[in-house]
C-alpha cells in the first residue's frame, strides 16, 4: 500500500453525482476509513442522496451550502466541517464564484454499494 499520496497524483473523474472526484484513500487493506477529494462546480448541487456511512466534508476552497436531512441547511467556507450520520440525505451546492473544493471522510470506507441516491436517476 502507498503509504503517502502526493498532490495532483491521483486522477479525477466527473461522477453522477454531479462532481469531479479524486480518491485519495479507498483500499481494502483501510476498510475504516476512505477519503476523497471532491470538486463542484459554481453554480452546481450535487446529487441528493444517503450513504451507509458516516461522511465528513472539509471545506478547502470555494463557498457552498449544505444541506444535511431536512433540518440542517448551513453556508460553509474553507476550514468548516460538516459530519453527515449514516442513513442522513446530504447534499451540497456551490454558492461562490469558483469552484467549491472539500474533502470526503467516510467510515466505514466509501464502496458503490453504500450509495443511494434520493433522487431516482441511479
Amino acid at each position: 500500500m502507498k503509504e503517502i499520496v502526493k498532490a495532483g497524483s491521483v486522477p479525477e473523474f466527473y461522477i453522477g453525482e454531479r462532481c469531479y472526484i479524486s480518491e485519495l484513500l479507498n483500499r481494502a487493506e483501510t476498510p475504516q476509513v476512505s477519503v476523497a477529494r471532491a470538486r463542484v462546480l459554481p453554480g452546481m448541487t450535487t446529487e441528493l442522496h444517503t450513504l451507509e456511512a458516516a461522511e465528513i466534508y472539509v471545506i478547502l476552497e470555494g463557498e457552498g451550502e449544505v444541506e444535511i436531512g431536512d433540518d440542517c441547511r448551513e453556508f460553509v467556507k474553507p476550514g468548516d466541517l460538516a459530519y453527515i450520520a449514516e442513513g442522513r440525505p446530504q447534499r451540497i451546492t456551490n454558492t461562490g464564484p469558483i469552484d467549491l473544493i472539500f474533502l470526503c471522510i467516510c467510515t466505514p470506507r466509501f464502496r458503490p454499494e453504500i450509495y443511494q441516491s434520493l433522487e431516482g436517476n441511479r
